[in-house]
C-alpha cells in the first residue's frame, strides 16, 4: 500500500500515512500525538486545518459541516490521507515515553 507523507504544523512534525490507515492513527504509530477523544468523527476533538493535500473518511458523514469541509478542516480520527499532506494542528507533539517503573522489594506485608 503507498504511504504519505504528513508535515504537521508549526511543531514541524512529519510521519507518513499509509493509505486506508486514519491520519491519527498514523500520527501516533510515528509517535506524534494529535488530539483526540471519541475516535469516530463526532466529538471534534481532533479537529485541525488541512493546508494542502486530500483526504476521504472511513464514514459515509464526519461531524463536520459543508462550510468546514471546504474551509479545509477535517477530523483526522476518520481521515485517511490520498495524497501529501499538511496540516495545521497546533497541540500535537512527540509522545513521550512513560517513565520506568520502580521497582518495589516484596516484604510480605499486607496493606
Amino acid at each position: 500500500m503507498p504511504a504519505f507523507p504528513v508535515l504537521v504544523q508549526p511543531a514541524g512534525l512529519r510521519f507518513d500515512a499509509e493509505a486506508g490507515t486514519s491520519v491519527l492513527l498514523a500520527a501516533q504509530a510515528a509517535g506524534i500525538k494529535l488530539p483526540s477523544s471519541c475516535r469516530n468523527g463526532t466529538c471534534r476533538a481532533c479537529m485541525c486545518l488541512m493546508l494542502e493535500g486530500a483526504v476521504t473518511y472511513r464514514i459515509e458523514w464526519p461531524g463536520l459541516s459543508r462550510d468546514e469541509k471546504e474551509e479545509g478542516w477535517i477530523l483526522p480520527c476518520v481521515a485517511q490521507a490520498e495524497s501529501a499532506l499538511e496540516i495545521q494542528a497546533p497541540q500535537a507533539a512527540l509522545i513521550e515515553a512513560a517513565p520506568p517503573a520502580v521497582a518495589r522489594p516484596l516484604t510480605g506485608a499486607r496493606r
